[in-house]
């Protein structure tokens, strides 16, 4: 984790398919370009889906970390369109 400035965190372990993203879209928006957003996420399907729909908005992906407590740290840089 130590390689990446983290800009801001969400944590959207208590939400579930589709708000998953739009929480994590919501924290992307606020930030600046090129500021960097650690999204926490559990198994299943967030971590199948959030990744993917952010790399559809054409954010970029820096890392997905698998937490000790079996959630996953999505590391996102925001880019503009």
């Amino acid at each position: 984790m130590a390689d990446f400035q983290i800009d801001d965190t969400v944590d959207i372990t208590d939400v579930v398919c589709p708000v998953t993203f739009v929480k994590a879209k919501v924290a992307l928006e606020e930030l600046e370009e090129g500021q960097i957003l650690a999204i926490k996420l559990n198994d299943g399907e967030p971590v199948q889906n959030v990744p993917r729909s952010i790399k559809e908005e054409g954010h970029q992906i820096l890392k997905l970390n698998e937490n000790e407590d079996g959630t996953y740290t999505l590391i996102v840089r925001k880019v503009e369109d």
